[in-house]
């Protein structure tokens, strides 16, 4: 803005204009900005779950190899002394060596058997080469699939050869036999674990690995070719599955410290509290613990495995810290198969973290393979070094005084962590490490509660949150939590619950064979319970039912139908809403549920949701009724009336204001369609015939005779931008080429049976199109034909056809669908052309003449199903199709039905020689067009899947899975917008700054005066003539309409921005645009003269325009109803303007009014109605009857008085309060102008008055409270257009004199406009639009000579 520069650093000006901002604009609602509008309707990508174990494991065996030959140490190692004795905590020297190896293999078996008791246990004592093999072949073949784990002890036998071999003994252990490690692979086989426990036992393992890949090359040279020697051998197992654990690495020995065990690995791995408390005690910080020693240790009371006592607890928090090591420290998908597949080995891998640590420090490294990275500096380490501290200290008062033992604080400690990392941290982070943790901590009943309450919180992070849990294997505790009655679980277990069902909906069975459906069933059952609560439980149980039939079945037996009916009238919108989502889904394709749906009359309990208030709720209504009609079941007469009670009651909603609802429409009424498709299919050949006898006076036919495109004046009409919602039939492919009209289908009946051999369509030289694919964009039933059977229904005999009765529910419906194949949402009339076409192909392919198909060539029932479709298409390729006598029927073929009455019962459908389809008059129960003949019924199994779900299958709105991401997305961050720091609330702060500007500098303009405005400050030529002008009120676009299209320009910089075509009608055209948010993020409505209304966003930047809604604002207003057209020779040149062309037709087209305050819009036009639509329910609030017959010119409203301003053709202005009822409403009607009034503008302040102007040129001012008027002037006669400056107090009038003239509040011309400036002094043509900018002292006009210019007040005053 160039405007006063020294007003802007005033800072006086400054406070106000804050403090303006602030006032105005942030109290202003917008409109259409939920997120049904911004986002697609469509539920999230599923994120690849890969918590759950594909492949769960048992070590079903496990072999025990000792070879200690006690008392003979082996030749190549030299033993310290005093050295490390103790194998198995006992000293073998201490009794005779045979019993010592007994005692020692017995105590190492009952040291496994604490890890996994159930496995089956075989000891082998100093054993030979074919003992082992025995031992090992046995449990494999034991074993199975499972797994194997095989532990060797070498500490009485030579180390390991570098060629892979460990040693055992021969029979008189007079020598070492050496055991090869491939052997022992092919023996064990795989899945396998394998714990050496001797020295150098590094090199067993990478030797393991050289014979696992000399394994695989085998494998690979036998499979390619099979005469190799290698492929008659028994084939050798892959060794891929195989975990091996190993004391150390190649170089190293194993420790000789006599304070420690000489089994130190084994040790760790099997016994790690005993270990670790010891070497704790033997560490020098030790001391600072007073009076523990080694054998106060042995004296810990407790078991292990009880929790509550010391020694238990010391268990459980060792399992929890080195589970959180591992989980933060490996990749995922190791971490799960080592730490989640098989209990025994996360164990053993738990208890190597801690062989690693206390390994290491006696210079040893024990080696796994996988190798797992280094943790044995992890800092969670250090909170055990303190958990043993506080337990050991506690100790000898215990043991000598006993005590209490006071719990560690571990858990509470850990908990704050998690709690911290959640209230303080960033998005984008690593993830907790307390994770872990937390999963341990709910198997304590003290902390559980606040355990859940952070788990809670921090699932609702998002999805990634979810998985990450999921992963840390959360599911199992949270299943068997449900098995708890403490209510105060409840609202935490069910927000737990809705998380990981809105991320993973496959738990649905897990938690019906848990039983755990029932819990969810008594949260929804129980009153007291809050709604919140309450809507989460029937997600829950709505996931559960969701095409699975256990679940549905278990619901239904839970009660769940009655539980949900009772809440569809609770307030809580999204109760409402899921309420009926989960009702539609127990009854999908389950009869039960919708028998006990029609004891309780659900449907009925249903339709009061159809007017629900809020969209989604009549959405999820839709679904629910849709679903509830669409059963396969066989119908009785019962049910097929209800079901035409609810088609009838879903009609109504043809006309919602919300594009979410109308598409649920289609799919719903697409389950009906399919469910009686043969009654569908007479009907819609009744549709076709009546068509092609009815010439239409299509009004674009009369406008411009056989024009596909209207013929302008202008040397090149400029490409329009392609809009991403108008990728379907009406797309543009020249500028507005919109004519699709019907390709001809010549339905070859000359051909002979080879051109109809099923399944097999003869291509012809054109691309040949697959008819009814419904992703095929080239339908039987064009856009165009589709348009012409709707308007002829409207209003033609259709009763005097054979067969149906006018009014039949099937009739009805049919129309339905034809209105909304009109729709002017794109997505809907796609979704309803799908459904027609489906239904026109059927019943063209039923009603063909059958005698080319000869039986021998039908393999299942005839060409009722689209998947032998015989037909030729020819399509002219792309051109626009032949003009024959019926270019626009939609075939020649279509056969009378038979002369003679048909016999009730329909013999058997023979395909041989008829030469007549068996074609019903009558509607019979029965969906099919032909029923199956006795001998075709067996072959063809597949009837209800085969073409019944042709449309249905292919018809969802994905409203359901999109309502779910509801859960999955974070409910407890504050939103965006109320964000102080976030970027959407300062660039929204930024723009109610610009708008205080603009309407501050503007103001202090418009209060000088303004004496001249004629100084042209843009002109340009639009690309089609204006017809309606608006400004943006506060940045520097506008908005020009032609007939279908708008362009956006910068008068400021004179650059166009942006070109896009509207999508209405070819003969329909542009009357009215709106701008929405204007004070925020602006959205632009458009309304043409059928009565459409269309709202854009995207416009007029770098992205592409896309349509936010779009709904029918005015029901009957069908151009077709507006009297005479004029005469088809009146050639657009000749027109003198859009404005007297209109009061010829006797149209005024659609006009509205906006109220940005309250979200109402007004809408009238040719209609004897003023109708408001609420934009926040988007549905229709009031009708107002106009009491007067002619159309509706011009309409102003005032939110703060609640009054509606109309002039009409009549001339007469009335003045309507919204308040009172529709009888009693109209409190004023002024008589006072003789001809059609132009503009009525109804002054916004308390006490403003109205200014009215009819085409005669006379202003008039009235008072609402007074009879009359209080003030006339005269001005130009045959006025076309007008506007009146809303703060300045200017009108500007232009004529089909070719000027504008421009007049103060006194009746003064300030301004006479003829010429255009510079533009070689050419003379303005005939006005066609006008208007002023809302706050600066701006006037855009357009011109029929496709000129748009805007004048302004003169320099010095801007």
């Amino acid at each position: 803005m160039k405007m006063d520069s020294d007003l802007l650093h005033s800072p006086a000006v400054g406070l106000t204009e804050e403090e303006e901002a602030d006032m105005n604009d942030w109290k202003l609602p917008l409109t259409f900005m939920k997120k049904r509008h911004l986002e697609k309707i469509e539920g999230s990508k599923a994120l690849a779950q890969s918590w759950r174990m594909k492949d769960r494991m048992k070590t079903v065996s496990v072999a025990l190899v000792l070879c200690l030959n006690v008392g003979v140490d082996p030749p190549d190692v030299v033993k310290t002394s005093p050295c490390a004795r103790l194998e198995c905590w006992i000293d073998p020297l201490s009794m005779s060596p045979q019993k010592a190896l007994e005692t020692i293999g017995a105590n190492l078996q009952k040291q496994y058997e604490n890890w996994q008791p159930r496995a089956r246990y075989k000891q082998s004592l100093d054993p030979t080469v074919d003992e082992v093999k025995k031992l090992c072949t046995s449990l494999r073949r034991n074993a199975k699939e499972e797994r194997v784990l095989f532990h060797y002890n070498g500490h009485g036998v030579p180390r390991p050869t570098v060629n892979g071999e460990i040693w055992v003994f021969n029979k008189n252990y007079t020598q070492y036999i050496p055991l090869s490690i491939y052997d022992l692979q092919t023996w064990m086989g795989s899945p396998s674990i394998f714990v050496y426990d001797c020295s150098n036992a590094g090199i067993i393992v990478k030797s393991f690995k050289q014979f696992a890949l000399q394994r695989e090359q085998e494998l690979e040279v036998a499979a390619i070719n099979p005469s190799h020697p290698l492929a008659q051998m028994p084939l050798p197992p892959s060794m891929k599955n195989c975990i091996q654990l190993a004391a150390c690495e190649a170089n190293e020995l194993l420790p000789m410290n006599p304070d420690l065990p000489a089994d130190l690995f084994t040790s760790c791995l099997t016994t790690p509290i005993k270990i670790a408390l010891r070497w704790f005690c033997m560490q020098k910080s030790a001391k600072l613990v007073p009076g523990v020693t080694l054998d106060l240790i042995e004296k810990i009371p407790g078991r292990l495995n009880d929790r509550r006592t010391p020694l238990g607890e010391l268990n459980w928090i060792f399992t929890a810290i080195t589970d959180t090591i591992a989980w933060n420290v490996l990749p995922r998908d190791l971490f799960q198969k080592l730490f989640r597949q098989d209990l025994l080995v996360a164990s053993l891998f738990r208890n190597f973290l801690l062989a690693e640590r206390i390994m290491r420090s006696y210079n040893c490294t024990p080696v796994s393979s996988p190798r797992l990275p280094p943790t044995y500096m992890h800092a969670m380490w250090q909170a055990w070094d303190l958990a043993v501290d506080i337990c050991l200290s506690q100790l000898p008062t215990i043991i000598e005084e006993g005590t209490a033992f006071r719990h560690s604080p571990f858990f509470a400690e850990q908990l704050t962590a998690f709690q911290v990392w959640l209230t303080m941290g960033v998005e984008n982070r690593n993830p907790p490490e307390q994770l872990p943790i937390v999963l341990q901590v709910l198997l304590s009943q003290v902390h559980r509660l606040r355990a859940l309450d952070l788990l809670g919180r921090f699932l609702d992070l998002g999805p990634w949150a979810v998985s990450l849990a999921l992963s840390v294997g959360i599911f199992p505790y949270v299943l068997k939590l449900l098995q708890s009655s403490a209510r105060e679980l409840r609202p935490l277990l069910v927000f737990i619950w809705a998380k990981i069902l809105a991320v993973d909906s496959s738990c649905q069975a897990d938690l019906v064979k848990d039983n755990g459906h029932k819990y969810f069933l008594s949260v929804l059952a129980d009153s007291y319970m809050p709604a919140e609560h309450r809507t989460m439980a029937v997600f829950i149980l709505a996931v559960i039912v969701n095409n699975y039939n256990t679940g549905q079945e278990a619901c239904l037996q839970g009660n769940l139908i009655a539980n949900c009916l009772e809440q569809l009238s609770d307030p809580h919108p999204l109760l409402r809403q899921w309420v009926a989502i989960c009702l539609g889904r127990i009854w999908q394709n389950f009869e039960p549920a919708r028998w006990c749906g029609v004891r309780d009359s659900a449907h009925e309990k249903l339709y009061t949701l159809l007017s629900d208030p809020i969209p989604e709720v009549r959405c999820a209504a839709v679904f629910a009724l849709g679903t509830f009609v669409g059963n396969s079941a066989e119908r009785t007469d019962h049910s097929t009336t209800i079901d035409h009670n609810v088609a009838m009651m879903l009609a109504q909603l043809i006309n919602d204001g919300s594009p979410v609802v109308r598409k649920e429409l289609v799919v719903a009424l697409s389950h009906l369609v399919v469910q009686y498709e043969s009654n569908f299919c007479t009907v819609a050949l009744q549709f076709i015939e009546e068509e092609k006898n009815y010439a239409v006076p299509s009004p674009a036919n009369a406008a411009e005779p056989g024009n596909m495109t209207p013929v302008r004046d202008s040397p090149a009409i400029p490409r329009l931008r392609s809009v991403n919602s108008y990728t379907n039939i009406r797309a543009v492919t020249t500028a507005r080429n919109l004519n699709k009209s019907l390709q001809n289908l010549n339905l070859n009946e000359e051909g002979g049976p080879a051109a109809f051999s099923p399944g097999n369509l003869s291509t012809s030289s054109s691309a040949s199109s697959t008819l009814g694919s419904p992703d095929n964009d080239e339908y039987i039933l064009s856009f165009e034909t589709i348009d012409k059977m709707r308007r002829v229904s409207s209003y033609s005999s259709l009763n005097s056809l054979i067969g149906v009765s006018f009014n039949s529910v099937y009739t009805q419906i049919w129309r339905v669908l034809l209105h909304l194949a009109a729709d002017p949402f794109p997505e809907v009339s796609d979704l309803a052309m799908k459904v027609l076409n489906s239904i026109a192909y059927k019943a063209t392919m039923n009603a063909r003449p059958q005698r080319i198909l000869d039986s021998g060539s039908l393999t299942q029932s005839a060409p009722a199903s689209p998947t032998s479709k015989g037909t030729h298409i020819h399509q002219a390729g792309g051109s626009p199709p032949m003009p024959s006598t019926s270019s626009s029927s939609l075939t020649n073929e279509v056969p009378k039905p038979p002369a003679r009455e048909q016999p009730a019962t329909r013999p058997p459908y023979t395909p041989t020689l008829g030469g007549q389809a068996p074609h019903s008059h009558q509607f019979p129960r029965t969906r099919k067009m032909f029923d199956k003949g006795p001998e075709q019924a067996a072959e063809d199994g597949e009837e209800p899947g085969g073409h019944r779900n042709y449309v249905s299958l292919a018809l969802q709105t994905g409203l359901c899975d999109w309502s779910a991401k509801y859960f999955a997305q974070p409910v407890m961050k504050i939103p965006e917008e109320h964000d102080l720091e976030s970027q959407v609330r300062m660039e929204r702060q930024w723009r109610f700054l610009r708008n205080a500007r603009v309407r501050r500098q503007s103001r202090v303009i418009t209060q000088r005066g303004i004496s001249r405005l004629d100084d042209q400050i843009f002109i340009n030529r639009n690309p089609g003539v204006p017809s309606v002008v608006k400004f943006h009120p506060f940045n520097t676009c506008i908005a020009v309409a032609d007939k279908d299209s708008i362009c956006f320009w910068d008068w400021e910089k004179g650059e166009r921005l942006d070109y896009f075509y509207n999508g209405n009608p070819r003969y329909t055209r542009i009357t009215a645009m709106e701008y929405l948010n204007g004070h925020d993020c602006s959205l632009l409505l458009t309304a043409t003269d059928d009565g459409a209304l269309r709202v854009w966003k995207n416009f007029a930047d770098q992205k592409n325009p896309e349509m936010v809604t779009a709904w029918q604002g005015l029901s009957d207003m069908l151009p077709t109803t507006r009297g005479q057209p004029s005469s088809s020779t009146h050639s657009l040149a000749r027109r003198v303007s859009i404005y007297l062309d209109r009061s010829k037709q006797g149209g005024a087209g659609m006009v509205v009014d906006w109220e940005q305050e309250t979200g109402l819009l007004m809408t009238s036009g040719d209609v004897r109605v003023i109708r408001i639509w609420d934009t926040d329910r988007e549905m229709k609030v009031q009708d107002i009857p106009t009491g007067a017959d002619s159309c509706v010119t011009s309409l102003s409203c005032d939110s703060q008085r609640s009054l509606i301003v109309a002039g009409l053709g009549d001339g007469s202005v009335r003045v309507f309060d919204r308040r009172m009822g529709p009888s009693e409403c109209r409190v004023m009607t002024y008589r006072e102008h003789g001809a059609w009034v132009v503009k009525a503008h109804l002054q916004t302040e308390t006490d403003g008055n109205i200014i009215s102007v009819s085409v005669n040129g006379d202003v008039r001012f009235f008072e609402p409270r007074t009879p009359d008027s209080i003030n006339v002037l005269q001005t130009v006669k045959g006025l076309t257009a007008l506007d009146i400056h809303p703060q300045a107090n200017l009108f500007a009038c232009g004529s089909m004199n070719q000027f504008i003239a421009v007049y103060n509040a006194n009746g003064d011309v300030i301004s006479n406009i003829k010429y255009y400036d510079g533009f070689m002094g050419q003379r303005i043509g005939a006005i066609s639009c006008l208007a002023f900018h809302p706050y600066w002292p701006h006037l855009a006009v357009g011109s029929n000579d496709y000129y748009m210019s805007i004048y302004s007040a003169e320099k010095r005053l801007r």
